[in-house]
């Protein structure tokens, strides 16, 4: 392939990438642990964070919050994972 036909092909990959990023960023990511609820976007920023009232005294809330912001970061990982990996195999990188 020519100078010219890759960088042709990695301005359209960029191009997908810009696309994807932004797709990802209205994408809402919720994970739930013992009635905790995060809710972070597909840029891993942290959107609402639910803690209901019968948990806020509870010792292990720390350990229920660290559980679930994991458990979103994950999914949100695997999410954009995903999606890149549709755009690398278009692109004939194959993953």
């Amino acid at each position: 392939m020519s100078t010219f036909g890759q960088m042709k092909d990695m301005y359209k990959l960029q191009k997908q990438a810009k696309q994807i990023k932004k797709k990802l960023s209205k994408l809402h990511i919720e994970a739930e642990v013992e009635g905790i609820i995060v809710t972070i976007n597909g840029e891993q920023e942290v959107v609402e964070v639910k803690i209901p009232e019968e948990k806020r005294n509870d010792p292990k809330l720390g350990k229920y919050l660290l559980e679930a912001f994991n458990k979103a970061i994950k999914k949100s990982q695997q999410i954009a994972a995903d999606e890149m990996k549709d755009v690398m195999g278009q692109m004939g990188f194959g993953m």
